[in-house]
């Protein structure tokens, strides 16, 4: 089966997802195919100012994941809406250099969430994952400015709407015999994890039916 993660690189509630993400990959290594996806959000979708952020994060962090650490505003430009897209496009121009693991947008996503660095400046971003991954900054750059990879962000952007849903994190579980689950907003394992079992168990069941009963009748 097939989980793939929708994801905004700036996005706090994605920040909070990474620990389930991380644990779904180990857990089910071997048995699941997993893939994120960059799900560009909205002008609108973003704090209009750091004060507004950080209101946002006491509620997230504090109130609903009971973090002790808080994350860090320091990243938010007030006026730069250009620049919300830059710390993806560099996520997504990694995999062109062989970094379509997390190891680019986690360097990117901790700069920004945690140590409040600027990264909606393409300067700043390109260093911070050109640190990461070891790839030269001015290849990085030429690339996560390039119109291919803008327009693989817009196009797996629409294909996260196109599954009808406004909240990221998202995960898409999709099985061999052709079962699908949306989850959208959601940041817990559990559900995730209970999901994929299920859908693992149907999956050996409809092999198991194969092997000892054949293929259906054609008529």
């Amino acid at each position: 089966m097939k989980v793939t993660y929708y994801l905004e690189v700036l996005s706090s509630w994605c920040a909070w997802a990474e620990p389930a993400w991380a644990e779904l990959k180990a857990r089910y290594a071997g048995r699941a195919e997993f893939e994120w996806r960059i799900a560009l959000m909205r002008q609108e979708d973003f704090p209009v100012s750091r004060s507004q952020c950080e209101w946002f994060y006491r509620r997230s962090g504090g109130t609903v994941m009971r973090s002790p650490v808080m994350l860090n505003s320091g990243w938010f430009q007030e006026g730069r809406t250009d620049a919300y897209r830059n710390p993806s496009l560099v996520s997504e121009a990694g995999k062109d250099f062989g970094f379509g693991d997390d190891t680019i947008r986690l360097a990117l996503s901790r700069a920004a969430l945690v140590e409040g660095r600027k990264v909606g400046d393409m300067a700043e971003a390109v260093a911070v994952a050109s640190k990461a991954s070891g790839v030269p900054a001015k290849k990085l750059r030429a690339r996560a400015e390039s119109a291919a990879v803008r327009a693989r962000v817009d196009g797996s952007t629409a294909e996260f709407l196109s599954h009808r849903i406004t909240q990221r994190p998202a995960f898409i579980l999709q099985d061999a015999i052709g079962d699908k689950a949306v989850f959208s907003g959601l940041v817990s394992l559990a559900p995730l994890a209970a999901t994929i079992d299920a859908m693992l168990s149907d999956t050996a069941a409809y092999a198991s039916h194969l092997a000892h009963h054949g293929a259906m009748p054609k008529a």
